[in-house]
C-alpha cells in the first residue's frame, strides 16, 4: 500500500470555465504572448478578408487561426506532454515558417490587387502577422538549435580512436 499515492498530494484540477482558460504562466511567457499575437491577428486578417473583395483568401487565416488557437490549448493544458510522439517545436517551426511565407504572399497580393479598404486592411494586419509568424520561427529555431548543441556535446565521440585510424 506504500506504493500508490495518497489523493492529497495530486495536484488539483481546475473544473467549469478554468479548465480552458489557458494557465497564467504560459500567457505571460514569451511563447504565450507569441501564439496570442497570432490568434489574434489571424482572427482579425480573417474578419478583414470576409469582409473583402479578396474573399478567395480567407482560407488561410481561417486556417493559421485554428492552428494557433489549438497549440495555444495543446501548450496551455499541457496536452503536448501526453503525445510523446510528435515532435512538438518541429511542427510549430513548420506551422510557423509556412505561415509566414502565405500571409506574405496573400498580404502583398491584397494590398496590391484589391482596392476595397477591408483588403488593404486585412493586407496591412497580414504583414503585421508575418513578422508575428516569422519572429516566433526565429525564437523555436534558436531553442532548437541550442538543444541539439546540447545533445551533440553530451555525444561527442572519444577523438583519439579517430587520429589514430587510417580510414583516408
Amino acid at each position: 500500500m506504500g506504493d500508490m499515492e495518497s489523493p492529497d498530494t495530486t495536484a488539483p484540477r481546475q473544473s467549469g470555465i478554468r479548465a480552458l482558460l489557458p494557465d497564467k504562466a504560459f500567457v505571460t511567457s514569451r511563447k504565450g504572448q507569441l501564439l496570442i499575437a497570432e490568434v489574434a491577428l489571424s482572427f482579425i486578417c480573417f474578419i478583414c478578408f470576409v469582409a473583402s473583395s479578396a474573399a478567395a483568401f480567407l482560407t488561410a487565416p481561417l486556417v493559421e487561426f485554428l492552428l494557433a488557437f489549438f497549440l495555444l490549448f495543446a501548450y496551455s493544458s499541457k496536452f503536448n506532454e501526453q503525445f510523446k510522439g510528435f515532435h512538438w517545436p518541429l511542427m510549430d517551426f513548420l506551422r510557423c515558417v509556412s505561415a509566414s511565407v502565405i500571409y506574405f504572399i496573400i498580404s502583398i497580393i491584397a494590398v496590391s490587387r484589391y482596392t476595397d479598404a477591408a483588403s488593404k486592411a486585412a493586407g496591412v494586419f497580414g504583414f503585421i502577422a508575418t513578422i508575428v509568424f516569422a519572429l516566433d520561427f526565429y525564437v523555436i529555431f534558436n531553442d532548437l538549435a541550442n538543444f541539439l548543441k546540447q545533445g551533440d556535446a553530451t555525444e561527442q565521440p572519444n577523438t583519439e580512436d579517430d587520429s589514430n585510424s587510417d580510414s583516408d
